[in-house]
């Protein structure tokens, strides 16, 4: 008998991997029966990642979104499944246990079936946490292993953390390879040794088809006995998204696999349907090259998602790095060299740092660290000048055990800068909360909500539940379509509305002062220069001495203030921020001589 091949539809992620936002509840309700009724899919992925937070920022409750939008799946037997990202649960920095405990029993009262749950690091005491609480909420335990393709991510580094979480009681593996870099022979054979070991243990494939790896990459799962295949949908399949189950269900179909039959007349009316979602208003904030696939990618290893943001981050310093260039003899550099000077870079950093899995949040480190080395050596100026704090944290160990060794170069650093290496448990580092919360709820008058959801969404979203519930959030939201609108010009252009970075002559700075260093934004929030209990702060006097390493202004993010240091001792020269202006991460905000 033909072994069986299910699917399930990555309708969250189709939207997160294409763009900002997701259709609110309104719109996925309308598409729920007709995703029904194409009839070929046994899961859909129905929230997690960023989906909370996207209705939050919207100014809509998330909780109401995921209750109403997996009934209608939970009506017909359709598994809802989430992802979540182990230690860091639902945001992008740790949670506290308590908080990610809540969550599970959460989501399963609101019509969540199954919790996948990956760790950036792999590291399995971090996927204990998600284990145990997910079947103690009353979930399906899914661990997915991060996919990446380095000498260290073998079949029996992979097996490793297959034996702890098996042991730990999960229920099923999905192969999640975010970037879609993973080698199909590979993936085949580590899905292979999960059956042949744990033969009750059900795999599930999940792979991004930015490089183009995927299609061949299912096939040899499904050789290899998983169970199910993640996929799209026109008109946001492939590209950097994911293969469409049109051509996966024909290519398994013609393989000899048993698959479900496509209800084509339903498949045409969801696909009109997202695309009617894309002209009201969410292609604003579709980034368009991730409709694209790029084989770039293979060599760096990063999620074809990131491709917007780094291009916008090289535009935003590709001046001040050719004035450098100019003023050192040397010849100036096109936005295309810089990319593969990027890539090149990240090829270089991501070994040394540890070989970290790149998937959120650990890609955005590599990638920062990548992009300020790349522009310390144009301007003759060493590597690692500059590490964020995450990156540090990561490092140091803090977030989990790295999959690699840290190269010499690296730890000589930490040394230098009188650090100590973390070998605890990640979450022993970050205590519980909820009784905090739960107090701010009864001064504020603020329901606790059913099954504690409120409470939920107020202790794991703090900044955005506050913008939320006091009207900030919807106005802002309002205010950012309105801009995106007027900057495509049109209504059906597909665009994505890139936070504009202050202008500033970076030239006319360099040839003045040319040995002046910019000081950047740590993270994207806030900019506070300064603390005034008066309220009348303000950016620092052109002039004002300052310390290499020591605060010159601070950010305010949404899980809470990061210092912003003086990258050498001297003098201000030059704001380019204002006072509580948004800012984001490595926007230029001084200038320090």
């Amino acid at each position: 008998m033909a072994q069986e091949i299910k699917f399930s539809l990555l309708y969250r992620d189709m939207w997160q991997s294409s763009g900002k936002y997701v259709p609110k509840v309104a719109q996925l309700k309308q598409i729920a029966p007709v995703i029904i009724e194409m009839g070929c899919f046994d899961r859909v992925e129905t929230n997690g990642g960023a989906f909370e937070q996207v209705n939050l920022l919207f100014g809509e409750n998330p909780n109401k979104a995921v209750r109403e939008w997996t009934a209608p799946f939970n009506k017909v037997g359709i598994q809802t499944h989430m992802l979540e990202r182990g230690l860091n649960a639902l945001r992008m920095n740790p949670v506290p246990e308590d908080v990610r405990e809540l969550m599970y029993k959460v989501k399963a009262k609101q019509g969540t079936n199954i919790a996948r749950s990956f760790c950036g690091l792999n590291d399995h005491r971090n996927l204990k946490g998600s284990v145990i609480g997910a079947k103690k909420g009353g979930m399906i335990s899914q661990v997915a292993l991060s996919i990446t393709y380095s000498p260290v991510h073998t079949v029996e580094y992979y097996m490793g953390i297959v034996d702890k979480v098996v042991e730990y009681g999960c229920d099923e593996i999905c192969l999640k390879d975010m970037a879609g870099i993973g080698r199909p022979a590979f993936l085949g054979r580590l899905t292979k040794a999960i059956k042949d070991k744990y033969p009750h243990i059900v795999v599930q494939y999940h792979g991004h088809s930015g490089p183009g790896f995927s299609v061949a990459s299912m096939l040899e799962v499904a050789r290899a006995g998983a169970e199910y295949i993640d996929v799209a949908m026109e008109p946001l399949s492939w590209g950097k998204i994911h293969p469409d189950v049109i051509t996966i269900q024909a290519m398994l179909k013609d393989a000899g696999f048993k698959v479900k039959d496509i209800n084509m007349d339903a498949y045409m009316e969801a696909r009109r349907l997202t695309q009617t979602f894309i002209d009201d208003y969410l292609g604003y904030f579709i980034e368009p090259t991730n409709y694209h696939c790029s084989s770039l990618l293979v060599g760096c290893g990063l999620p074809g998602g990131m491709m917007g943001s780094m291009m916008a981050d090289l535009k935003g310093f590709q001046g001040a790095i050719n004035m450098s260039l100019r003023n050192q003899g040397k010849k100036e550099v096109s936005l295309n060299e810089l990319a593969v000077m990027l890539f090149q870079e990240v090829e270089y950093v991501w070994p040394r740092l540890g070989y970290p899995p790149l998937v959120t949040p650990f890609s955005q480190y590599v990638k920062n660290t990548a992009l300020m080395n790349l522009m310390h050596t144009l301007k003759g100026e060493p590597r690692w000048k500059t590490i964020d704090k995450d990156t540090m944290n990561m490092i140091l160990g803090k977030t989990g055990t790295l999959p690699g060794q840290l190269a010499p170069e690296i730890v000589e650093i930490v040394k230098e800068k009188g650090l100590e290496f973390y070998t605890g448990n990640p979450q022993d580092a970050f205590p519980n909360e909820l009784p905090r919360f739960i107090e701010e709820m009864k001064k504020e008058g603020w329901d606790r909500g059913k099954d504690d959801e409120e409470l939920f969404e107020f202790a794991m979203h703090e900044r955005q539940y506050r913008d939320y519930k006091s009207g900030v959030a919807k106005e802002r939201f309002e205010k950012e379509l309105e801009a995106a609108k007027e900057k495509a010009g049109a209504p059906k252009i597909i665009t994505r509305p890139v936070v504009e970075v202050p202008a500033f002559d970076a030239a006319k700075v360099m040839e003045l002062h040319p040995n002046a260093m910019p000081v950047q934004a740590v993270a994207k929030g806030k900019l506070i220069w300064q603390y005034n209990v008066t309220d009348d702060s303000t950016a620092l006097a052109i002039g004002t001495p300052v310390e290499e390493g020591k605060p010159m202004c601070y950010i305010q993010t949404y899980y809470g203030v990061e210092p912003v240091m003086a990258p050498k001792t001297g003098k201000v020269i030059q704001i380019e921020a204002a006072h509580n202006a948004d800012v984001v991460i490595n926007q230029v905000l001084a200038f320090v001589e």
